[in-house]
């Protein structure tokens, strides 16, 4: 901890640089977005966890859309779930991407490179998923600032809170299917 004092703003650079890096290449932020709380506190840690998820999901878009959309396209375009996909995206993007990021239980570096496969524009993608993310962001950060407080003998209610809040938003996406039926 007292390391990253010392790097002051270049800790946040360095964060938000692993983070995004970890993204394109597929390795889930779930322990960075808990280790963000745990250093940055809630707010900063919510903050520098999306900007740093945004970029990288932004970057394994770009990867997939102009590296690999050719061949997926050859290999699995009458694929069931890739066209009900592509189909979902062109009737409400930015609402959509909204739906599928609101919920911290989709495979996140998954949908990454899916959207990159869409006609989706980078603007709304982008949009969806910055502000898509910040819910299960803000649980999985605040995990990580109220479970470092419980490891050193505080409270651990808000831990439990904390974690209500998360399965809650885990949750939803089931309530809501439940709810169309």
């Amino acid at each position: 901890m007292q390391q990253l004092q010392e790097l002051g703003h270049w800790a946040i650079c360095l964060f938000i640089l692993v983070y995004a890096l970890a993204t394109v290449l597929g390795i889930p932020g779930t322990v960075l977005t808990i280790a963000g709380g745990t250093v940055f506190g809630l707010v900063w840690g919510t903050f520098w966890s999306v900007i740093g998820a945004t970029l990288g999901a932004l970057g394994a878009f770009w990867v997939a859309r102009y590296l690999l959309r050719d061949w997926v396209e050859y290999k699995f375009r009458h694929h069931k779930a890739l066209v009900s996909f592509n189909q979902a995206v062109m009737q409400t993007p930015l609402m959509f991407v909204l739906a599928v990021r609101f919920a911290p239980i989709s495979p996140f570096n998954v949908v990454n490179f899916l959207f990159g496969l869409t006609p989706i524009s980078s603007v709304e993608y982008t949009l969806g998923t910055f502000f898509g993310i910040i819910p299960g962001t803000l649980a999985y950060t605040w995990l990580g600032v109220t479970g470092g407080e419980a490891l050193q003998g505080g409270d651990r209610l808000p831990f439990f809170l904390a974690l209500s809040f998360l399965g809650i938003l885990s949750a939803l996406p089931l309530l809501a299917k439940g709810k169309k039926k």
